[in-house]
């Protein structure tokens, strides 16, 4: 063998195994994934050639020999009892063909016996296993690395249609259902318009909104999201189910699990399978749920125990993927748009092309590391594809003009020219105009009027589009002013359509009462990025009143690292908070803005902190796992005897509180002379 050959191949193995399990990890764990199904697979090909051609480079850690991803941290993890197993990939009709001479070569099957398979859809969900001890579900988990994944149990009971208890009789007393758990088309454009109102993140497609809303640490937000599911397979029995695959399936309905029985078919023929492809892939785009393609395995229970299976795959079962809907188009310009919440988004603008179907002249470029990665410029030749057939996204791009200069997403906002900043850890660059950004102005006001804000009965989000049209209302200040404005105007708002003298003094009413606020709510009402209601009353709770809450506002804006440290050591508040408040306040339009409103309004101190505590004013650090107590309860109960919850040890924190297991916090704590004290000693501290 040429030995720079063979050297060749390994760095070209090494960088395609780091590359994979990096995509693997973003995709399970984090569900994000960085490249395109098609351009993942194209490289997990490339890696299976290069094994096969050089058997002695492949590592022991190969992707080709393991499945998914580790579970992610903070969730418990639960140990699959039978392997959660990946799928080989069939991408064309020989590869279908190959497969289903395998098997016949496998079992040595003569031409006179009839090989069936399932052939199923592939839903392009999150993979789980539920069991089920006697009828009950017992516990959840998601595939992970196929061997360990992550505990979803109270996540998976908020999905109505997965039987909690079994229907009927004759189920084994172990039963794991497995399946894939997927968001509907209908479902996932009404989850995003909703977290686009919120102002929080919106998903790419819906098996990633599928995912994320699965992998909720708090089951509560998993429970306000429509999930469904599809059962197809099973892990530990403790009886069989029945001989066959499909005999199995009628089963799993009948005992009330959600079967997608109308969208199978049994086959015996190659021809057979080629039929019902092309049929399902016609069909494709009226489904109400996202599919990557068939799924076929062999019908016979003991032909798939004989079958067995390789590294991660069984030999028994291959997923028919489909082609990626994809066309050929020049890129003209790439143009910036701002979202609600600031995000700038680089758009390619497109010369039109039909690509499934549907006319393309826009697509998706995500984020500036995408545009870098693929090393995009206005005039290339670029290959898009319809993501989950719905959002047009350039998958590569091909230099016509080689002086071309690269592009760059701009720092500032195309829009208010505000600073644009991109915060540690994020792909997104966001501007920091808030309110006086155009793009962000009107949902932003929305926000200020809302119930858990200022709450202003009659200035609801269609009133305040409609002031904002008619130049009204343009920032939170104008609220206050807009009765007297009113009173000198030729068209008072009691005349307009619509409205009334008793509507109109109603409103005005409604908004003299909102002069007086409590702190929290009008720092939430401002609408910086991190900072909901919770974090809202932590600040306003650690500040106690306006002036103190705005003299460190101010220093923080200017750099002062002292300010940033005890903020950013306040219990649940880090650096994204810390960040996030100063890039705001850094603004001085923001600054204008906010003093510009509070020079209407009767701010109110925070809840007044208890001064007869011995621990009033007190900072607190818990650490290690307390034992009569949980951590979360001693933080509560600390905060109101008025004390300040840090997570953080600092020269400023007054006792550190430690239980089983601390670590490195008590030993900061004692490198600093803080007071250290015990659970017992803390409830005698504080008479409990």
């Amino acid at each position: 063998m040429d030995l720079f050959a063979k050297d060749d191949a390994k760095r070209e193995i090494d960088k395609l195994s780091k590359d994979i399990a990096k995509y693997d990890e973003h995709y399970y764990q984090n569900d994000a994934p960085l490249v395109t199904d098609a351009e993942y697979d194209a490289l997990r090909r490339r890696l299976e050639e290069l094994e096969k051609q050089h058997p002695e480079l492949a590592q022991k850690n190969s992707p080709t020999q393991t499945v998914g991803a580790k579970a992610a941290k903070g969730f418990n993890k639960i140990k699959h009892s039978v392997p959660m197993l990946s799928l080989a990939n069939a991408f064309s009709e020989e590869d279908v063909v190959d497969f289903f001479d395998r098997v016949r070569r496998f079992l040595s099957l003569p031409e006179s016996d009839t090989l069936e398979l399932v052939a199923e859809l592939k839903i392009d969900g999150l993979s789980f296993s539920a069991r089920y001890e006697k009828g009950e579900l017992v516990q959840a988990a998601t595939r992970g690395d196929g061997e360990e994944g992550e505990d979803i149990t109270s996540n998976i009971r908020t999905i109505d249609s997965l039987p909690k208890t079994l229907k009927g009789s004759g189920w084994p007393d172990v039963l794991e259902v497995r399946g894939e758990v997927y968001m509907d088309k209908a479902d996932f454009v009404a989850l995003n318009t909703a977290q686009e109102e919120a102002g929080k993140q919106v998903f790419a497609n819906p098996r990633n909104a599928a995912a994320g809303s699965l992998r909720q640490l708090d089951a509560s937000i998993t429970a306000k999201r429509k999930l469904s599911y599809f059962a197809y397979s099973w892990g530990e029995l403790s009886a069989p189910l029945a001989e066959t695959q499909w005999e199995s399936l009628q089963k799993l309905s009948a005992w009330g699990f959600v079967v997608n029985l109308p969208e199978m078919r049994l086959e015996s023929t190659v021809a057979g399978l080629h039929a019902f492809y092309d049929h399902v892939q016609e069909k494709r785009s009226g489904l109400a749920y996202d599919i990557d393609g068939l799924v076929y395995k062999v019908n016979r229970l003991d032909w798939q125990a004989r079958l067995g299976q390789v590294a991660r795959a069984p030999r028994w079962a291959i997923a028919h993927k489909f082609p990626a809907e994809q066309a050929v188009t020049v890129l003209e310009a790439i143009d910036i748009q701002v979202g609600r919440t600031g995000a700038l988004t680089p758009v390619a603008r497109l010369r039109p092309v039909n690509v499934g179907g549907v006319l393309v002249s826009n697509a998706t470029l995500h984020n500036e590391d995408e545009i870098a990665r693929k090393d995009i410029r206005i005039g290339d030749t670029v290959t898009i594809q319809r993501a989950g057939d719905v959002i047009p996204q350039v998958v590569s791009a091909t230099r016509t003009d080689e002086t071309a200069p690269k592009y760059h997403v701009p720092h500032t906002c195309p829009v208010c020219g505000s600073e644009a900043v991109r915060e540690e850890g994020e792909a997104v660059r966001r501007c920091t105009g808030g309110l006086i950004c155009a793009a962000q102005a009107v949902e932003r006001l929305k926000h200020f009027v809302a119930r858990e804000a200022f709450d202003i009965e009659g200035l609801g989000a269609k009133q305040v589009q409609a002031f904002w049209e008619e130049e009204l209302i343009r920032e939170p200040a104008d609220i206050f002013t807009l009765e007297a404005r009113d009173r000198e105007s030729l068209t008072p708002l009691r005349n307009k359509p619509g409205w009334g003298k008793l509507s109109a003094d109603n409103l005005f009413a409604a908004i003299e009462k909102a002069r007086n606020v409590p702190l929290s709510r009008l720092i939430y009402a401002l609408g910086i990025r991190h900072v909901g209601e919770t974090t809202a009353r932590l600040l306003a709770r650690n500040y106690q009143n306006f002036a103190a809450f705005r003299t460190a506002m101010d220093a923080l804006a200017a750099g002062d690292e002292a300010t940033y440290a005890e903020l950013t050591a306040i219990d649940s508040i880090g650096s994204a908070v810390g960040d996030a408040l100063k890039a705001f306040f850094h603004e001085a339009h923001n600054r204008a803005l906010f003093d510009a409103l509070a020079a209407h309004l009767t701010v109110q101190d925070a809840e007044a902190v208890n001064t007869s505590s011995p621990v009033a004013g007190k900072t607190v650090v818990f650490t290690g796992t307390l034992s009569t107590m949980s951590r979360d309860e001693a933080k509560a109960g600390a905060e109101r005897l008025g004390a300040k919850v840090a997570g953080s040890v600092s020269t400023k924190t007054d006792y550190v509180v430690v239980g089983a297991d601390a670590g490195s916090k008590a030993k900061k704590a004692a490198e600093f002379g803080v007071t250290i004290l015990t659970e017992d000693a803390w409830r005698q501290l504080i008479g409990s």
